[in-house]
């Protein structure tokens, strides 16, 4: 047995402690069986998990379909988006949704700790799925969706509705299309800010919300809404800050362009937590919640056929690279090549040659999109492909991810072997890729 499968049965096995959610067979329905794929003209029957913010955004972009089941740990919620589909069964833990045998797919809208475990649950009754960015909470999580979306085949795409914009697509061509000849250095800026959050000792989880579900594998914490909702973002139990979360849109851009896959050493440079805030009141806050206001990630690619290695740089929180500023964009991607600079952000895009060269001009080879949640819907009924396919999606946020595993490390450079999803150089990084599931949780 090699010592990549024998370490990674061990983290199975650490993580198999408590009870196992019982293991479900097939769908009827097998995404993997074309002979069994519905018509165009007929609807999928789709469970939600999540059903607000952005569960609900998701939902009203899939709403064409029959809403089958919907889930959320949040009565209020669950009961709102009830009303509006009457005939959906409703349940308070995802668990029970997978009791529904006549599912097509399934859309995931929770907090990052928890995709990975109802997502692999879905793959592996070879159900179509639909998850929010990032893919999962850790790196391991996130190889371990890929290698079951490989074994089922499902059809699948990750929540990065950007991709599917008509200027990141034509950015791409013109990265591809060598306007700017070959690309070997890519700078990325953010600027979300984490805001400050306390941890409390102890508080009454209010009525209506099922607050063990909520947690599932995460260490047990008191309730508190400094947490709760859109904050579990803020916290390493829950979320992964600003890099988790912005990181996926914007570095697909470069991944997209330049057929980026895993990194071979990422380095947190610098990272910094900033200034405490203030409550309504005006008392300060102390800043309890652990991902870096600001933080600065630098990732190398090796090269890729002709194309040559690339350094990656990632800033977010205010930081950017120097000589920003003079582009006017608070939130960028610059391509640097041999021949020019592109700079592109959601919605503009703008080429800067060399003295004395020209940027020509580049056939259009990507299509539009429909849109990012009818290319899943259409892949579905045709078994077709999809542009953020769990096996694309599930390379970028391992990437992504390994740069709050270096800061986590302190700020150490990793060397990264992605064959053995291992930290070669710096053994004890490997413990943040993947995080201990709290007893009777398991992937």
């Amino acid at each position: 047995m090699s010592d990549h499968v024998s370490r990674r049965d061990f983290i199975r096995a650490a993580l198999a402690a408590g009870t196992a959610i019982p293991a479900v067979g097939l769908s009827p329905r097998r995404q993997a069986d074309a002979a069994e794929r519905k018509s165009a003209g007929e609807k999928l029957n789709l469970a939600i998990i999540g059903v607000a913010a952005k569960g609900e955004d998701n939902l009203n972009n899939v709403a064409s379909e029959n809403i089958a089941v919907l889930c959320d740990i949040d009565a209020a919620r669950l009961g709102k988006a009830g009303e509006r589909f009457p005939a959906a069964k409703r349940y308070d833990d995802y668990r029970r949704v997978f009791d529904h045998e006549d599912l097509d797919g399934v859309v995931i809208s929770t907090p990052d700790h928890m995709h990975a475990i109802p997502t692999a649950i879905a793959l592996r009754r070879g159900l179509a799925v639909y998850c929010e960015k990032p893919l999962t909470h850790t790196v391991f999580e996130a190889r371990t969706i890929r290698e079951l979306t490989t074994k089922h085949k499902n059809i699948t795409q990750m929540g990065t509705q950007i991709h599917a914009g008509d200027n990141y697509r034509r950015t791409v061509e013109m990265v591809q299309g060598g306007v700017i000849g070959p690309v070997n250095r890519v700078l990325v800026w953010q600027n979300a800010i984490v805001p400050p959050c306390q941890r409390v000792a102890q508080a009454e989880v209010p009525p209506g919300i099922n607050y063990d579900v909520w947690l599932g594998p995460a260490p047990y914490r008191p309730f508190h809404l400094s947490h709760f909702h859109f904050k579990w973002r803020w916290w390493w139990d829950f979320g992964g800050g600003v890099l988790a979360d912005m990181a996926c849109h914007y570095t697909d851009l470069p991944f997209w362009a330049l057929g980026l896959k895993s990194p071979t050493s990422v380095v947190c440079t610098k990272a910094e937590l900033g200034d405490d805030g203030a409550d309504q009141a005006g008392n300060v806050l102390k800043r309890e919640n652990e991902p870096p206001t600001r933080m600065q990630v630098d990732y190398q690619y090796p090269a890729r056929g002709n194309q040559p290695a690339v350094h990656l740089t990632w800033y977010h929180g205010g930081w950017k690279p120097e000589g920003a500023d003079a582009y006017g964009l608070n939130s960028a991607v610059l391509f640097e090549g041999s021949e020019g600079r592109i700079l592109a952000d959601y919605g503009t895009r703008k080429v800067f040659m060399q003295q004395g060269k020209e940027a020509r001009a580049v056939e259009p080879s990507i299509p539009n999109s429909i849109g990012h949640w009818k290319e899943w819907i259409n892949a579905v009924k045709t078994n077709g492909p999809t542009t953020c396919n769990f096996e694309y999606a599930g390379a970028l946020t391992e990437a992504v991810l390994l740069g709050n595993v270096s800061h986590r490390a302190g700020n150490k450079t990793l060397q990264w072997d992605s064959a053995k999803l291992e930290v070669t150089n710096e053994p004890s990084a490997n413990q943040y890729l993947h995080t201990e599931y709290r007893k009777g949780w398991v992937l």
